[in-house]
C-alpha cells in the first residue's frame, strides 16, 4: 500500500483529485464516444481514488487496516444496489466517511459505482457516479463531528445528499444529450427526474435512521481498537 508521508502533497491530492481531476474525468467521460475510452476513464478515477485514499494516513500499517474496512464497506454497497427502489449505497459511504475518514468515505463511494456497473453496466455515467458518491462520502467526513453528535442533522444530511446526487447526474444527462450545458434542458431533467430523487431520498432517510446506530457502534469499536 501506497503511503504519502509529504503534507504539502498530501493536502494537495486530498482537494485536486475530488475537486478537479476526477470532475475533468467526469466531464470527458461525458463525451466519451466507445465502450473501451469509458472503461479507461472509469480506471483512471478508480486509481485517482485509490491515490486519495493514500493521502489520507501515514502509517503504512494503519492504512492496511482501513483499506480492509473501506473492502467490506464497498461490498455492501455493491449488494445493496441489488435492492428494489430504495438502495443503502450512499448512507453506507455517508457512515464509512464518519467513522474511517472522508478519504475513505470517497473511495467507497467511487468503487461501490465502478464495481457495480461491471454488473449493471459501464456508461459515460460511470463516472459521474463515481464523483457523486465519492462527494458525498467527503463531505460527510468533512462534517463527521456535527453529523455523529446529532441525528437529524444526520438525516438532513442524508435528504441534501439524494437531492445532490440527481444534480450531477443530471448534468451528464443534459451534456450527452445536447453536446453541452442547457439551463433550460438542465432543469427540465431536474423535474423529470424527481421521482428518482424521493427515491434516494428515502433510501438515505431509511437507511441512515436503521444503520447509523449499529454500524456507528462497530466502527468507532474498529476505529479506536485498531487506531485507524
Amino acid at each position: 500500500m501506497l503511503t504519502i508521508r509529504n503534507e504539502r502533497l498530501r493536502q494537495t491530492i486530498r482537494w485536486t483529485v475530488p475537486f478537479v481531476l476526477i470532475p475533468l474525468l467526469a466531464l470527458a467521460g461525458a463525451y466519451a464516444a466507445d465502450e473501451r475510452r469509458v472503461l479507461v476513464l472509469a480506471v483512471a478515477a478508480a486509481a485517482l481514488s485509490l491515490l486519495l485514499f493514500a493521502a489520507g494516513f501515514e502509517r503504512r500499517r494503519t492504512g492496511t487496516r482501513r483499506i480492509v474496512i473501506v473492502a467490506v464497506m464497498t461490498a455492501l454497497c455493491f449488494a445493496g444496489r441489488f435492492l428494489p427502489i430504495l438502495k443503502p449505497i450512499q448512507a453506507l459511504t455517508i457512515l464509512t466517511a464518519l467513522y474511517i475518514g472522508r478519504e475513505a468515505g470517497f473511495l467507497v463511494g467511487a468503487l461501490s459505482a465502478v464495481l457495480s456497473n461491471l454488473y449493471f453496466g459501464q456508461g459515460p455515467w460511470t463516472v459521474f457516479q463515481m464523483l457523486a458518491w465519492g462527494l458525498i462520502g467527503y463531505f460527510a467526513g468533512i462534517l463527521a463531528e456535527p453529523l455523529k453528535r446529532r441525528r437529524a442533522a444526520l438525516l438532513v444530511y442524508g435528504i441534501v445528499c439524494g437531492v445532490l446526487y440527481s444534480f450531477i447526474m443530471d448534468i451528464w444527462t443534459v451534456l450527452w444529450d445536447a453536446g453541452t450545458f442547457v439551463p433550460k434542458l438542465y432543469l427540465a431533467a431536474l423535474v423529470t427526474a424527481i421521482p428518482y430523487t424521493v427515491s434516494y431520498v428515502l433510501a438515505n432517510v431509511l437507511f441512515l435512521t436503521v444503520l447509523a446506530r449499529p454500524f456507528g457502534e462497530k466502527l468507532e469499536r474498529i476505529r479506536v481498537k485498531y487506531g485507524v
